[in-house]
């Protein structure tokens, strides 16, 4: 492995265990999400749903912790789903149809990890160029 991705792997193994432990609380106890978020209890299927795309992500994140080289690619694609992630947050809260609560879990969920995976993106496109 080349030295120069070393530094993003705890980034990668830190979204693994973070994407596992918050999308399998939200897909078998939905309440706690619903609570803190200030949804209805109908709004669980759509909660389990974000639980279960958040869990899926650890996979890709796996990937990436164990040949960053190899699997450096896949960025794009949680790259994307973060940007996804706050624009659709961004319009939903600006038409009503989430609380400004919710946020919080967008900046753990998206936010948070945006600027350790652009900064690998970038490197290791500068790197393939």
């Amino acid at each position: 492995m080349s030295d120069r991705f070393r530094s993003y792997r705890p980034w990668f193994w830190a979204a693994i265990a973070y994407n596992l432990t918050w999308g399998t609380s939200v897909i078998l106890y939905p309440r706690w999400f619903l609570w803190f978020t200030n949804l209805d209890d109908a709004a669980a299927p759509l909660a389990q749903g974000i639980g279960m795309m958040v869990g899926v992500y650890a996979y890709g994140y796996y990937l990436l912790a164990r040949d960053p080289q190899r699997y450096a690619p896949f960025i794009w694609i949680a790259l994307a789903g973060k940007a996804f992630g706050l624009i659709g947050y961004a319009s939903c809260v600006v038409a009503g149809a989430l609380p400004m609560r919710f946020g919080v879990h967008t900046l753990m969920n998206d936010l948070v990890w945006f600027p350790a995976f652009l900064a690998f993106a970038l490197r290791h496109g500068r790197g393939s160029a």
